[in-house]
């Protein structure tokens, strides 16, 4: 694992010990929703092993999110230590995140009624995407705490790599405000050097107000296993040659280059792309990708998996031959991640997080140009070569070793009690 780093510091006068109890905040979207929907993806992830994981610690988590329904518990258990807070903001009913701006001061209020009732403290805020930030700014500066923020995206870094068409105005004015503002974040968690140097060069955040912290993944789940007991358990034939891709279908992820480049495989014996994400929300999307399959003659060896839960993920990996990420952005890259940790060599594009996570030509490959003639050339030369694939996928699987979210969790935890130092210390400097 890389050691979080911070650069600019020289340390703090308190000594920094680890928090006793945490806030963090995923407003838009619970940690426990099953993944692949519009709504899901590696945040969810993160948010809930990072929870369970500093619990493990001996911290204390609550981990909010806004409730969207009247049959769902409003405490549930994440794991001993931390547990899942929904709070009544807005309507009682699933609504898309673009309309979630008008309600992050009522889920400030909710949280901080919570908080009240049960009767508790919390030593600093982490909050996990802008929406959340928002309120997690109303809520620090309420209880006199440190706040720190893990963005996941920005607005725009992704109309820069040009992950995106257009981007809600409130969100860039207010992601620009929370960073850069006159009374900004204390602290940027970022998952790569190359979203710090982003933070660096786009909103000129001081580096000594970014920690680097990488993301990790359960090696205990996501680690090379037999790809004839895996297939046998899913069902798929042996001498299948398979392409998996995991996501939420959306554009952004880049899944109807994945299927324009299978047209352009010389070889397409046997060989099926199977797409694992989406939900009924995402129907559009699906119509539309099922479109480009049938326009270049790939539907038959297109398959659309829907969403699937997190913990059957390994056996999915494990059956593949090479995992496919053609994102046009990704801030750090979770499935690349889990890819490699499962023993599958990885053909990403080299862009934002995927450019440091995947070791071009030792554990896969990057691709420059979004387009599917090198996406096609790179997957055939893995399928076509049993030898490189499985040295790939040995030195990926090597490679991640050390990402595990046990050692991100003591990264985040010492990142976090150093920040409560600091506070603490210029407390005292204002009252001396």
């Amino acid at each position: 694992m890389v050691q979080p780093t911070i650069e600019g510091t020289s340390g703090t006068a308190r000594a920094s010990q680890l928090p006793r109890r945490i806030a963090m905040l995923s407003l838009h979207t619970s940690p426990l929703a099953p993944l692949g929907g519009r709504e899901t993806g590696g945040m969810n992830v993160y948010v809930r092993e990072v929870a369970a994981q500093l619990a493990a610690l001996g911290i204390t988590v609550d981990v909010f999110t806004r409730r969207s329904s009247t049959t769902e518990d409003e405490v549930r258990a994440i794991a001993p230590g931390a547990r899942l807070v929904q709070i009544t903001a807005g309507p009682l009913a699933r609504i898309e995140r673009e309309e979630m701006l008008p309600f992050t001061p009522a889920f400030a209020d909710g949280v901080e009624a919570f908080r009240a009732r049960e009767g508790v403290t919390y030593d600093v805020v982490y909050s996990h995407y802008w929406l959340a930030a928002e309120a997690g700014a109303l809520l620090a500066r309420r209880w006199g705490v440190p706040h720190a923020a893990m963005f996941h995206t920005l607005a725009e870094v992704k109309l820069r790599s040009r992950a995106s068409g257009s981007e809600p105005r409130e969100r860039i004015e207010a992601e620009r405000r929370l960073v850069a503002g006159p009374d900004p974040i204390d602290l940027i968690v970022a998952a790569t050097e190359h979203e710090r140097r982003l933070l660096t060069q786009i909103y000129r955040v001081p580096s000594s107000r970014i920690a680097v912290v990488p993301l990790g993944a359960d090696l205990d789940q996501f680690r090379p296993r037999s790809q004839a007991e895996a297939r046998a358990a899913l069902g798929i034939d042996p001498d299948e040659r398979m392409v998996l891709a995991v996501g939420r279908i959306e554009p952004l992820k880049g899944f109807d280059i994945l299927i324009r480049a299978m047209a352009q495989l010389s070889d397409r014996t046997r060989v099926v792309l199977s797409i694992i994400g989406g939900d009924e929300r995402a129907s559009r999307e699906l119509d539309a990708l099922r479109a480009v399959a049938e326009e270049v003659g790939v539907a038959d060896a297109v398959c659309f998996l829907g969403p699937r839960p997190h913990e059957v993920l390994p056996t999915y990996y494990n059956a593949a031959d090479v995992v496919a990420v053609p994102s046009f952005y990704e801030s750090f890259g979770l499935v690349a991640v889990e890819a490699m940790a499962s023993g599958v060599p990885v053909v990403a594009s080299r862009v934002g997080g995927l450019a440091s996570t995947v070791a071009d030509g030792r554990t896969g490959y990057l691709i420059s140009w979004r387009c599917p003639e090198p996406f096609a050339e790179k997957i055939e030369l893995l399928l076509r070569n049993e030898e490189l694939r499985r040295a790939l996928g040995r030195a990926a699987a090597e490679r991640m070793r050390s990402y595990s979210w046990v050692e991100v969790a003591r990264s985040v935890a010492a990142v976090l009690g150093d920040l409560i130092a600091e506070h603490a210390d210029r407390a005292d400097r204002r009252l001396a």
